[in-house]
Parts: structure tokens; C-alpha cells; sequence
């Protein structure tokens, strides 16, 4: 049991003997919490991640949610109501889903799951698992080719596949863990707690999302490539997400959970060279 700020304060002499064995033992927990969760591949993602849950904890959350939106949208009579749009998705999703097993061998063996909900959205998600969701409003506003379908499918796999989900709830646990901790051991009120969270979130968690964006990117650009999809439509899809928002604002890239699209656009152009020979190859197949 952790004391409380006016029950535990330490002097600046013992500061050190007291803080160091502890944040020792933090970082070796986090060491014993780290995994790779994808390998292979052409384009790569395979930095250590913080994984304080198991992925069938995620996996049962994500399912649960995933059978409620779906009763929600049934209920409303918003889902799967274009049977053209619905199949269309559907078949995207049957050429990448067996491309999965180059960066997880378990990936083709999830229960996918594939909907499209009647929303004029800008959206899609993959949860946990495979539970894809797409947002008619994203392909009708977007008018969105097959190609282009596939870059946003495949990017949403791979968050997925490199199980952001998982690795973001676990960073959020150790970092209030650590909050708290620290809180404790310097005496902070609830003030300056708060601005520790407030810190925390702004800089250090918006961060881990623009590397898990990034390596969507990568990753689902090659998944499409393979499924025989133009990853130049990375591109254009790319280009259109640009023109949609025009007139909007949004904040500075370092406090954003997203790269800047031009950005994007940018990492998909130097990856081109490495991609576009799969999709050919795919093609040839």
C-alpha cells in the first residue's frame, strides 16, 4: 500500500536511496512486460513493446465491444445496408486477410470479422482479434477505389497485428502506476499530480500513437501490396484525406496522436520502391 503524500515525504539526503531501488524495480518490470509482436515482412515493425496484458484479455474486450456496436447499428437498421458496399469491403478484406500470416502465423487463424455501418464517418477501425468496421461515409465522401479500400484496411490490420490496443492500455498502466508512485514518494499535491498526467499525455502518449500510426502505414501498405493492391493508392487516399480536411484545423504535429499527412504521404513515397515490386509479383502469381 502506497502512503500518501502527507503520510510518507522524504528529504533531499535520502532522495536517492529510497527512489533509485524503486525505479530499478520499475524498469525491470517493464523489461519482464516487453514483447515483439510481429516478424518478417519487407517494410519491418519489430521494436520491443510494454505488454502488461494478455492478448486474450484484449481479445475478449474486443469482442464484447465489437457484438454490442454491431446490436447497437442492427437496431438502428444501420448495418451492412449497402450489400454492394458491404461485399465490396468484404472481398478486400478476403484478399489481405491471408497476407497476415507474413507478419503473425496466427493472424489468418482469428475470427475475422468484417461490417460496414451506414455513417457518413470518415472512419474504419480492426479491433483486437480481427473485428474489422468500416464507415460507409469514408468510401462514399472519399469515393474511394478498391486500392484505395486496401490501404485503409490494411493499415487497420496492422494495428492489429502489432496490437496497439494491447501495448497502449499497458503503457497507460505503467504510467499511472508511475505517476502515483512518484507522487508519493516527492510529496506532490493533487496539482501538480495532475499536471504530471496532463504532461504525460500531451507529449509522451500522443507520441507512442504517432509510432504506432507510422508502422500502420508501413505495414498495411506492403499487406496490400501483397493482396495485389496499388499501394500508390497510399497516395491518393492519402491526398483525398488532405482535401477533406481543408478548412479544419488541426494541432501541431508534436501534440497530435497522428503524423502530419504530408508526412505520411512522404513515408509512403520512399516505401514505393520496396512495395510496388510484391504487388507486381502478386499480380504475376
Amino acid at each position: 500500500m502506497i502512503r500518501t503524500p502527507e503520510e510518507f515525504r522524504i528529504t533531499p539526503m535520502s532522495h536517492s536511496g529510497i527512489v533509485a531501488p524503486i525505479l530499478m524495480g520499475l524498469s525491470v518490470a517493464a523489461l519482464g512486460g516487453c514483447e515483439t509482436t510481429t516478424t518478417g515482412g519487407t517494410v519491418g515493425a519489430d521494436r520491443p513493446q510494454l505488454m502488461l496484458i494478455s492478448s486474450k484479455q484484449m481479445d475478449e474486450m474486443a469482442a464484447q465491444s465489437y457484438a454490442k456496436l454491431k446490436s447497437d447499428s442492427m437496431a438502428k437498421g444501420d448495418l451492412d445496408q449497402d450489400h454492394a458496399m458491404f461485399q465490396r469491403v468484404r472481398a478486400v478484406a478476403a484478399r489481405i486477410e491471408p497476407q497476415t500470416q507474413v507478419f503473425r502465423r496466427d493472424a489468418p487463424g482469428w475470427k475475422w470479422e468484417v461490417n460496414v455501418i451506414s455513417s457518413d464517418e470518415l472512419n474504419a477501425f480492426c479491433m483486437p482479434g480481427g473485428k474489422i468496421m468500416f464507415y460507409s461515409g469514408l468510401i462514399t465522401k472519399l469515393h474511394l477505389t478498391d486500392d484505395e479500400i486496401a490501404i485503409v484496411m490494411g493499415h487497420e490490420i496492422s494495428h492489429a497485428l502489432r496490437e496497439h490496443s494491447r501495448e497502449q492500455v499497458s503503457q497507460a498502466i505503467a504510467a499511472k502506476t508511475a505517476i502515483d508512485l512518484g507522487a508519493a514518494l516527492l510529496g506532490l499535491d493533487g496539482q501538480e499530480t495532475q499536471a504530471a498526467t496532463v504532461g504525460y499525455e500531451s507529449f509522451v502518449a500522443t507520441k507512442f500513437s504517432r509510432t504506432d500510426e507510422s508502422e500502420a502505414d508501413r505495414m498495411g501498405l506492403e499487406l496490400a501490396a501483397r493482396a495485389g493492391y496499388n499501394p500508390r493508392a497510399g497516395v491518393t487516399l492519402w491526398r483525398k484525406m488532405i482535401d477533406a480536411s481543408k478548412g479544419g484545423r488541426r494541432p501541431p504535429e508534436i501534440l497530435s496522436t497522428h503524423p502530419a499527412d504530408e508526412e505520411r504521404i512522404r513515408q509512403i513515397e520512399s516505401l514505393l520502391p520496396t512495395v510496388t515490386p510484391l504487388y507486381e509479383a502478386a499480380h504475376r502469381g
